[in-house]
């Protein structure tokens, strides 16, 4: 029975990977900050307080385990943190995967997983899909945060090339109940109100919690050789648009009003009125107006040769 850790075990991702891997039968330990109880009580699961900056508390886990796969999912804004990314939890961020990684390697992990973002893409003007090797420029603190995590595991990876290492570029995830990223989808930063666009046939690459789990547990059966590490994108197969948003939130939850606003420079407008806004680069649900009819996609072909993303808004759970 191999034995996994994940970062950042208690969070909304983490929980649901930690719930995956026990019913595929894997020995799990669970850390976070804080203790969650999603899975608490379950054959082979077992939970470790530390904070991410508990340098003592990892090297224990590492030293008195045998440690075969390493999922690190901690600081992750689903997770723990709110949607403000401050200088604070970037630096924590900094800290804490440094000294992850080379606990990991030096203890001879045979695979490290890390959950990044797909915000550490420049996205396009263009409706060109974005792949695994496009132009790398976040705009935000937690796209700029998860590329630092990347390039330390890069770092550390080249002395220790032996160990299997995967980044999995996600966007933003949701659930049945999780639905803030949703919701910010069709949300005026500048003074809350929802809206759309004509029909609201404008779309946004979004991720189901459970399409990226789904990747997580093939990816650690299945990447059985030094071929299956790099990058990945792993997001729902369609866009999600706000059309469907709004019917999810209407049929499944409560959903204030929805202004309409014709479309052809309806944008623009509303762009004019806002201008620049600090809160672009530290929220992370900040809804860039200048992308809203782009409909970005990420290129999953890479990704699916491992798994197909079977959930969306309607079967999500």
């Amino acid at each position: 029975m191999n034995t996994v850790v994940v970062t950042g075990g208690c969070g909304l991702i983490g929980q649901h990977i930690c719930s995956g891997l026990l019913k595929k039968g894997y020995e799990v330990i669970a850390v976070d900050r804080e203790q969650g109880f999603y899975n608490e009580g379950k054959l082979h699961y077992s939970f470790v307080q530390a904070s991410p900056t508990d340098k003592d508390g990892y090297a224990e886990i590492f030293e008195k385990n045998k440690v075969d796969i390493l999922i690190h999912a901690a600081c992750t804004v689903d997770n723990d943190l709110g949607p403000i990314v401050t200088e604070k939890e970037m630096i924590e961020s900094r800290n804490c995967d440094k000294f992850m990684y080379r606990y990991a390697m030096t203890e001879k992990v045979g695979k490290i997983i890390l959950i990044s973002t797909d915000r550490v893409y420049s996205f396009p003007k263009t409706r060109e899909p974005i792949r695994e090797d496009s132009e790398l420029k976040p705009a935000s603190n937690y796209g700029i945060m998860k590329l630092e995590s990347e390039k330390a595991l890069v770092s550390e990876m080249q002395h220790h090339k032996d160990i299997m290492c995967c980044i999995i570029r996600s966007s933003p995830v949701y659930t049945h109940d999780f639905t803030e990223n949703l919701v910010s989808r069709i949300t005026n930063p500048k003074d809350g109100t929802l809206f759309v666009i004509g029909q609201g046939q404008n779309g946004f690459q979004l991720c189901c919690v459970h399409n990226l789990v789904d990747f997580i547990l093939c990816y650690v059966k299945n990447a059985d050789d030094m071929s299956y590490a790099g990058v990945y994108n792993v997001s729902d197969k369609y866009l999600t648009t706000c059309a469907d948003i709004i019917n999810f939130m209407r049929e499944n939850h409560r959903l204030g009003p929805v202004l309409q606003k014709n479309p052809g420079g309806a944008i623009s407008k509303i762009k004019g009125i806002l201008g620049g806004n600090k809160d672009e680069k530290t929220n992370y649900r900040y809804l860039d107006l200048g992308k809203l009819e782009n409909n970005n996609m990420l290129d999953n072909t890479k990704a699916a040769k491992l798994t197909t993303s079977r959930w969306n808004l309607s079967n999500t759970k």
